[in-house]
């Protein structure tokens, strides 16, 4: 009888040659125990997504209290449903007052191309500029703005009229013209290396995104929910962008993102034509319930009031003559 890592292998999509092939068996707190009971301190946080740690026993209540009530109901937008709600109310009270719609996803991707294809409406305008180094995800739309050519190149050709600047280079704001719908931008950049901008740089993208009317575009999906010690690192800089992408930690394990604008961009999705953008288990009820929950946590246990102690001790301990940069916010 084949073994669970033989069946891993054999029956589920590879995305590289050699995956670690833990067997984990459950999940608490810091730790991914595998099957003989040993302890592995998960110090990726799942990949940016486990911020109040794995199995936090309110979210995981959360869950099970939502899943009693009802799983899927309908295509996104149709029906009023409290989890969608509720989440959409707790985050935009947290938000700088024009982000104020919410548009619920499964993914981060997911939330890329929504907002590409909301920009784009919105402005008439079809140019879009990323940053070199960038990553926005690995669908079609997203690849497209990944400021890398080695994972771009099998895939070709990909979407048209897509720019790219330096990151943190103040002359490469030249480029962005009244013919650019919108600039996507990483708060911090995550793959390149954790980049942490410049406030000068981050106040003059800012200003030239709305001497042009083009939207900003502003990537938090590995920044957000606190790991900054801000909710959003855009708020260290104090500029506010045109359209918010989140997800990983926004649904508290679960998996959910969000595109977050002004209503009034927003309602450029609502005709010509109708059901532009569309999802079937986008915002689904049983994640919203979690993220929710895992917002409430978040919260309540000052997470973020913690994080600045944390960064300064980090930074603190990693002083050492063989280590040459310490980089990051958090």
């Amino acid at each position: 009888m084949l073994t669970n890592r033989q069946l891993f292998l054999l029956n589920v999509a590879q995305t590289s040659g050699s995956p670690r092939l833990l067997e984990i068996e459950r999940a608490k707190g810091l730790y991914l125990y595998d099957t003989a009971g040993k302890a592995y301190m998960d110090l990726v946080s799942g990949f940016a997504v486990s911020n109040t740690g794995h199995s936090h026993p309110e979210i995981v209540q959360a869950i099970k209290n939502q899943v009693d009530l009802y799983m899927h109901l309908s295509v996104y937008g149709e029906f009023v449903q409290s989890p969608q709600v509720k989440l959409a109310q707790k985050i935009t009270s947290l938000l700088p007052e024009s982000l104020n719609s919410v548009y619920f996803t499964n993914s981060g991707t997911e939330a890329t191309e929504g907002a590409m294809k909301l920009a784009k409406r919105f402005t008439g305008r079809s140019e879009i500029i990323a940053c070199k180094n960038s990553y926005h995800g690995s669908t079609q739309g997203a690849l497209s703005l990944m400021g890398n050519e080695h994972y771009k190149q099998a895939y070709r050709p990909l979407l048209p009229d897509v720019q790219f600047i330096n990151f943190n280079q103040a002359d490469d704001l030249e480029l962005i013209t009244t013919e650019t719908a919108a600039v996507i931008v990483e708060t911090i950049q995550g793959e390149a290396g954790v980049r942490v901008p410049n406030l000068e740089y981050m106040l003059l993208l800012r200003q030239k995104c709305s001497q042009t009317g083009t939207l900003l575009i502003l990537d938090e999906i590995q920044s957000g929910l606190g790991r900054t010690g801000k909710l959003f690192a855009f708020e260290h800089f104090g500029i506010v962008p045109d359209i918010l992408l989140t997800a990983k930690a926004f649904g508290g394990g679960m998996p959910l993102g969000a595109f977050i604008a002004p209503k009034n961009i927003m309602d450029a999705l609502k005709e010509n034509p109708i059901l532009g953008h569309i999802t079937t288990f986008g915002g689904h009820p049983v994640c919203c319930a979690a993220g929710l929950a895992s917002l409430e946590v978040i919260l309540k246990e000052k997470l973020i009031e913690n994080v600045a102690a944390k960064e300064a001790l980090f930074r603190e301990l990693l002083l050492h003559p063989k280590i040459k940069e310490v980089r990051g916010k958090g």
